[in-house]
């Protein structure tokens, strides 16, 4: 292939693990070195074919694509990994809160009232798992791309275990913790109440529309009513910012309760490594830096040093997605530059960059 079409194509390197079994190929993909073609446009993959291809491609973990087809294969990926997130999430019980959490949402949007004995029922389950189960795998499920149309449901299922493991980082007693896991199940059930059109807008919302969405604290509060003021104001503050510029009630530093400070922390991490209509996926690791900025002026500090020391130590030896669409493994992390850490591609170890990145975790087969 020579350089003018190779520079007309626009093609970037993308890992070669990436092509699924069923997969249509809308534009040509090229050998490791862009110069011949592997794969015609048209085509339609298999696993046989798969395996051909590999061969063909004289054992490099690289191809070369379209831009097109690049955003193709790190949107939808091996089916293999939906299958495997879904084995894991029936194997931790996960599967079954999600479902559980749906139905009170829907409980909760029909009858405008919210069952204190069906969400205790829950909250109890999620403590029991947060128990028994390893925060690397919390976070595997936490952190695993899912369907959009999922999100609020896993969100408060997630936000519920963070705060949950946030609170034992902490060290916090045993019924704080329990109480923290019931505030993420039920911070955020006044959306219940939004407008779908609102609520489930495939784009970025209207500041009219924001403003619909910010009454949910509001909402959330009143829904609470036979619940203890603690949870209820833990639910309606999880969006004050400690320099008084949150909502719904300009509360600052401590005068927002520690419980919402918390939430605030797991309802934005789970927030940015969730995949939506109108936004991809961040890493963990952009997240937590993030995180480091909003400490110096909406989060609380404190909370976020426990929150970025512990969770990369869960991180470790896990595969992650790379920009230019292989798949490394975690090795190691700087406290003191977290959104970098040290990722193994092929066997190499390296420090990632601004040029080469982690995009998201990936879900192990």
């Amino acid at each position: 292939m020579d350089e003018n079409n190779l520079k007309a194509s626009n093609l970037v390197a993308a890992s070669i693990d990436l092509l699924y079994d069923g997969m249509e190929v809308q534009e040509d993909i090229y050998d490791a070195w862009a110069e011949r073609m592997l794969i015609k446009r048209g085509s339609t993959l298999n696993a046989d074919r798969i395996k051909s291809i590999k061969k063909l491609n004289e054992g490099s973990s690289v191809i070369y694509v379209s831009g097109n087809t690049y955003r193709t294969l790190l949107k939808k990926g091996p089916p293999v990994e939906a299958d495997s997130r879904r084995e894991l999430e029936e194997a931790t019980g996960y599967a079954a809160i999600k479902d559980e959490t749906l139905e009170l949402l829907d409980e909760i949007a029909h009858t405008k009232a919210v069952k204190q004995e069906a969400l205790q029922s829950v909250s109890i389950e999620l403590s029991q798992r947060l128990e028994s189960t390893s925060p690397s795998t919390i976070l595997s499920l936490i952190n695993a791309l899912a369907p959009v149309d999922e999100y609020l449901q896993r969100h408060c299922a997630n936000v519920s275990l963070l705060n949950g493991l946030l609170g034992r980082w902490l060290g916090l007693p045993k019924e704080v913790v329990d109480r923290l896991v019931l505030i993420g199940l039920l911070h955020d059930c006044g959306k219940a109440l939004i407008p779908p059109q609102v609520m489930n807008a495939p784009r970025r919302l209207t500041i009219a529309e924001f403003e619909v969405i910010k009454m949910h604290t509001v909402y959330s509060y009143d829904l609470l009513a036979e619940f203890p003021e603690s949870v209820r104001r833990a639910s309606r503050s999880h969006h004050e910012k400690v320099n008084g510029t949150g909502y719904p009630d300009s509360l600052s530093r401590d005068n927002i309760p520690l419980e919402a400070r918390i939430t605030a922390v797991s309802d934005i991490y789970d927030a940015m490594v969730s995949q939506r209509a109108y936004k991809e996926p961040q890493s963990p690791f952009s997240i937590m830096a993030m995180l480091n900025e909003l400490s110096c002026s909406e989060l609380d500090g404190r909370l976020v040093n426990v929150f970025n020391m512990n969770m990369p130590k869960e991180l470790i030896d896990k595969p992650v997605q790379l920009n230019d669409g292989r798949i490394g493994i975690i090795r190691s992390f700087d406290p003191d530059d977290i959104e970098y850490p040290m990722i193994e591609v092929n066997g190499r170890v390296m420090k990632s960059s601004k040029h080469f990145y982690c995009t998201a975790m990936y879900h192990e087969d």
